[in-house]
């Protein structure tokens, strides 16, 4: 009996932590109105990071790499304007 109770309660905390790493909602506008690919790299080059891997994730820019002080990042951007929505590390 104990195996049916504590299964569904597994399974909900896999989707809860699934979602918690699930990319933020970015923006909304089109993609007309992002920066260039190139030119959010370069933004975020000159904020001092590494870039490791460069996605589009939803509606974000992610990257994955390092900070000045060498630890590893994941952070979320708004392709408009290039601010953080969410960083992880560092």
């Amino acid at each position: 009996m104990k195996r049916i109770v504590i299964a569904p309660l597994f399974l909900a905390a896999a989707v809860l932590s699934a979602s918690a790493f699930a990319a933020p909602q970015c923006t909304s506008a089109p993609r007309a109105q992002w920066l260039t690919e190139a030119a959010m790299k370069q933004k975020v080059l000159d904020q001092g990071y590494t870039i490791k891997v460069f996605q589009v994730s939803g509606n974000c820019y992610e990257i994955y790499g390092k900070d000045k002080a060498g630890k590893n990042v994941e952070i979320y951007f708004d392709p408009t304007d290039g601010r953080i929505v969410k960083k992880k590390g560092g």
